[in-house]
């Protein structure tokens, strides 16, 4: 029997309220690296809100959601695990979904209040995230089996999960039970500084994509100097599909010995980078799931993710996706009649 999804997307269904602050902002009330993710409480994220002019615009978001989310607009099949709240944003954050075609039946339902992610936006286009997972974070290992996957074909998998590192560790056994091939986003370089030594265990075992950005690939190897190139060579040496990108620099896509670059879209007015990566890896796996040659699957993302940016929030208007999808779907193989 074919698989009824050709992607179930797994990590944290977050909606995502979204502000612009100058940079004083962060470095007045906000600890940490910009540019990065740090969990927080509901204390710190309500006293960080307070602290705004105005109120926040709202999105939904997680980094797996979004690319599952785009993924469904591109055309795949998809479905999402993930734990919503018990409020009216877990609501909101269904209706969501199911109206871009993801399915769905295996969102599952906690008694907290649904995940939120402050992204701060800086001018120049930075975004530092605040994340407070709420229900999604009390997602248990015991509550993924194989069943969660079945009748899926290819898991993606976004790297803040492996904050829980039980969380993730069930996530990928079942996933390889019910036989999904499988994708790890990265996520942040945070993700990587916490757990290198179980990634590189995991790519031994076997996965089959990792994304990466240039913060994160740097980090994975504790590397400052090489080219990316170079990098996304010693990823790929790991037995996965190495996609390193690098912003406006384009991408490297690195696989069995062979290097591919992929070119920029230019952006002539870039907004906001939130959700860049996630639509990138969307496009990525459209075409790698449709079977495409890998440099036309590096085309399609970066078109997907430089439309990204030229908006505010993960989300690409539907307005625009409308006129987008066409100009995507072209850059693929002519398939005879």
């Amino acid at each position: 029997m074919p698989p009824s999804f050709d992607l179930i997307g797994v990590g944290s269904p977050i909606m995502d309220l979204l502000a612009r602050v100058p940079d004083d902002f962060l470095h007045r009330h906000v600890a940490g690296e910009k540019g990065g993710m740090v969990l927080v409480d509901h204390d710190e994220m309500h006293r960080i809100v307070g602290l705004l002019d105005g109120e926040p615009a709202y999105a939904t978001g997680g980094s797996a959601a979004n690319a599952t989310y785009n993924a469904a607009r591109l055309g795949l099949r998809t479905t999402f695990l993930g734990k919503l709240g018990n409020d009216n944003l877990a609501q909101i954050y269904r209706h969501a979904f199911e109206s871009a075609g993801v399915d769905g039946s295996r969102f599952k339902y906690g008694t907290h209040a649904n995940a939120r992610c402050l992204a701060l936006v800086t001018p120049d286009a930075q975004r530092t995230m605040r994340t407070c997972l709420g229900a999604a974070m009390t997602l248990a290992p015991a509550e993924v089996t194989a069943a969660d996957f079945a009748g899926s074909r290819h898991a993606h998998i976004e790297g803040y999960l492996v904050f829980n590192r039980a969380l993730a560790d069930a996530v990928l056994a079942a996933a390889r039970a019910a036989r999904c091939t499988t994708s790890l986003d990265l996520s942040s370089f945070e993700v990587v500084n916490a757990s290198r030594d179980w990634l590189f265990s995991q790519f031994r075992h076997g996965i089959d994509v990792v994304f990466a950005n240039e913060d994160e690939i740097r980090a994975l190897f504790e590397d400052h100097t090489s080219d990316y190139a170079t990098l996304a060579r010693r990823l790929a040496g790991y037995g996965v599909l190495a996609a390193v990108k690098v912003g406006k620099d384009g991408a490297w896509i690195a696989r069995d010995g062979a290097l591919h670059r992929v070119a920029s879209v230019a952006v002539a007015d870039v907004i906001d980078t939130n959700g860049a990566g996630d639509a990138w890896a969307a496009g990525f796996l459209y075409g790698y799931l449709r079977g495409w040659p890998l440099p036309a699957c590096g085309d399609l993302a970066s078109l997907l993710g430089s439309e990204t940016v030229m908006h505010m929030g993960p989300i690409i208007p539907q307005t625009h996706f409308d006129v987008l999808r066409p100009r995507a779907l072209a850059l693929g193989p002519v398939l005879p009649m």
